[in-house]
């Protein structure tokens, strides 16, 4: 029993101190700190709406509402003020603080609240030209803060009215009127409205960062996922001469008479480095075959070269898409890695037009020149009684990929006439040919 008494009095105990670190962060530390009011953002929908020129200047609506909302306030306390005081005294009073809000609003709200006691002694209550604009600089706070300074303030204010009314009562009992309750209503409604649009303008912003980070990390995941595919075609291809070189340092001796012994050592030499390449190839890239990491041993499929875009090119146009075929230059074998990407290039830039191009045209292009091959997708325009299909949207991210990993360069948009574009440059050093 003891135990859960002294529990519960820790637990309450630290939800006071958290409560007053909340104010003392909120309101105590450093209040007339920096912190102008920004203009509307590029993309707001106010902004957008009109000419650039135009748009310009309504990102400043807000100062501007404001800055015209204080002088008609203190118009007002300029041609009404009463006797016994100043008036433009009084509306320098009115308007400072709701004017400060622009630039620092929790020094502008203390400000307020200094004021407004001040003038809240003479008299008692609140003069309405004088509680209206305190009202409108927490309003004006709360907007722009986390939606427990709301809370903050008005607690404060409370406290401050209710100094003021025992202070009232004993100075003129005579003079009270009694408008501190109704005042606090008022008060407490349009803070929780505030806090409430801020709470809701602060949800929104954490969805759209989060959808940010989301698209992001979807990028990444699509690069990651590219690369692995790129690492099990490459472990296909490299496993394939690796063996091969093996094989054949293996098979050289033989094939040779009266083979010198410095000779034959070195094709020994020549067949372990081979294999032991092979196996560290097998253990670093061999994961990346299969999702079962134990899988080191399985089959290792052909990969597809430029020699099988012809099949390609029949299954897309059997499923509609006319697509044409051109190459220039001197055909000639390239390495295979170059021939499996600029298949892959071809392949999921044809993919895509069959997405989100259907009933389009399509060229595929293959330059074979000195130093490299040069492709080039083109489509034209979808047709506009066929739906495109929905897709992830991520196919260039792997086709750059591939492409950055050869070393070459890539370009991908859309085309004046409402089509698509994908150019790419793989190159080729000099002298490197398919093995």
């Amino acid at each position: 029993m003891t135990d859960t008494y002294e529990t519960g009095l820790r637990s309450e105990a630290r939800l006071a101190k958290g409560v007053l670190r909340g104010f003392r962060e909120d309101l105590f530390t450093d209040p007339f700190a920096f912190r102008p009011l920004p203009p509307l953002a590029p993309d707001h929908a106010l902004v957008r709406a009109l000419p650039r020129r135009a748009g310009r200047y309504t990102r400043w609506l807000p100062h501007a509402a404001l800055a015209a909302f204080t002088g008609l306030v203190m118009f007002v306390v300029l041609t009404h003020e009463g006797p016994g005081r100043p008036a433009p005294v009084a509306a320098l009073v009115v308007g400072a603080p709701m004017l400060l809000t622009l630039f620092r609003p929790v020094g502008a709200w203390w400000l307020s609240v200094a004021l407004t006691g001040f003038d809240g002694l003479f008299p008692w209550p609140w003069p309405t030209g004088g509680f209206l604009p305190h009202i409108v600089v927490m309003t004006l706070v709360a907007l722009r803060s986390r939606p427990r300074v709301a809370a903050e303030m008005w607690v404060i204010t409370g406290l401050l009215g209710a100094f003021l009314d025992v202070l009232s009562r004993a100075v003129d009992p005579g003079g009270y009127t009694d408008g501190f309750f109704q005042v606090m209503v008022l008060a407490g409604v349009v803070l929780f409205v505030a806090a409430a649009v801020q709470g809701l303008r602060e949800s929104k912003q954490q969805v759209a960062a989060q959808v940010a980070v989301t698209e992001v990390e979807r990028s990444r995941r699509t690069v990651l996922e590219e690369r692995t595919t790129i690492a099990r075609e490459l472990h296909d291809v490299v496993a394939h001469h690796m063996s091969v070189v093996a094989i054949q340092a293996e098979a050289a001796p033989y094939r040779v008479q009266d083979t010198p012994p410095e000779l034959a050592a070195a094709f020994r030499t020549i067949r372990e480095n081979a294999v032991a390449a092979l196996t560290e190839l097998r253990r670093v890239l061999g994961v990346v075959r299969s999702e079962d990491p134990g899988a080191f041993d399985a089959p290792e499929a052909p990969q597809p070269t430029l020699d099988d875009l012809g099949p390609l090119l029949d299954n897309v146009r059997s499923a509609g898409l006319d697509v044409e075929r051109v190459t220039t230059g001197a055909i000639r074998p390239l390495p295979q890695g170059v021939e499996l990407s600029a298949y892959r290039i071809v392949q999921e830039a044809l993919s895509n037009v069959l997405r989100h191009a259907p009933g389009a045209q399509a060229r595929v292009e293959l330059s074979y020149v000195l130093g490299g091959l040069g492709l080039r997708v083109v489509n034209g325009p979808a047709n506009r009684l066929a739906k495109p299909s929905p897709g992830a949207g991520h196919g260039v991210l792997g086709m750059r990929e591939r492409v950055a990993m050869l070393g070459g360069e890539m370009t991908a948009g859309a085309t004046a006439d409402g089509g698509y574009e994908v150019a790419a440059f793989l190159p080729v050093a000099a002298g490197e040919a398919a093995a």
